[in-house]
């Protein structure tokens, strides 16, 4: 038994070190298919040409996804020197992404854009970009914070990136009306954050408080920006952002 356990320990530690960049890429690839009709190939899509601002919104926004894969990249190989370096500038971005994300969400509001004119309507629907923007500030602010406690600052981290895709697989169901795109894009992120929060249980053998509290805060959040959004008092309140 404890030849079992001595063997057993050093393969749950490799099945954990490479489950973070796994979770990295398979985010990245979600991103990737998402906006490739209206930005990364735009081009081959016949896309109509996108604002500074939406231009600017989807290279940050990248920034981020390519600087996450790199971070658990350099964990995987042991790079945690260059890794805290790197960290700096993802707090940085961190600020950039918020004050890009808010611009584009007024902008959105204001030109009276929504995914399903039938069910929600635009000021209504400017709830959902600022919650994941929220939300995803929350837990990366979080993770920054207990950085020094490695086994939280990474599942936070993972956490925090796939709440990010609502919009990638939102992406994904417009190319087929007429799918329901926002219970297609809340289902599936809450579909592969349970899906993280169970591989992570089955590599480190228990499950981590990280990683249901960072997920219950994104799951609950879901149709939770749905319920605020109806309402009369965030109606006005996105009346008065976008006046």
């Amino acid at each position: 038994m404890n030849s079992i356990a001595h063997h057993a320990a050093p393969l749950a530690r490799t099945g954990q070190r490479w489950f973070w960049l796994a979770g990295a890429l398979f985010a990245a690839l979600v991103v990737f298919v998402g906006f490739s009709p209206t930005f990364y190939l735009k081009g081959l899509f016949g896309s109509p040409p996108l604002s500074t601002l939406k231009l600017v919104h989807g290279t940050v926004f990248s920034v981020w996804v390519v600087l996450f894969v790199t971070q658990t990249w350099l964990v995987a190989t042991n790079r945690r020197d260059l890794h805290r370096t790197l960290g700096a500038f993802g707090a940085l971005l961190l600020a950039v992404m918020c004050v890009v994300g808010y611009q584009v969400a007024i902008e959105s509001g204001r030109s009276g854009f929504t995914p399903d004119p039938a069910k929600i309507s635009a000021l209504g629907f400017m709830a959902v970009p600022l919650f994941d923007l929220g939300v995803f500030a929350l837990l990366v602010l979080a993770a920054l914070l207990l950085r020094a406690r490695s086994d939280w600052h990474k599942r936070l981290m993972l956490v925090a990136t796939l709440s990010l895709l609502p919009p990638a697989i939102a992406r994904v169901a417009l190319q087929f009306p007429p799918l329901p795109v926002l219970p297609i894009a809340f289902g599936g992120t809450a579909l592969l954050i349970v899906g993280a929060i169970a591989l992570d249980r089955v590599t480190l053998g228990r499950l981590h408080p990280a990683m249901w509290v960072g997920g219950l805060i994104v799951i609950v959040s879901l149709p939770g920006r749905i319920v605020i959004a109806m309402t009369q008092a965030w109606q006005a309140f996105a009346a008065w952002l976008i006046a």
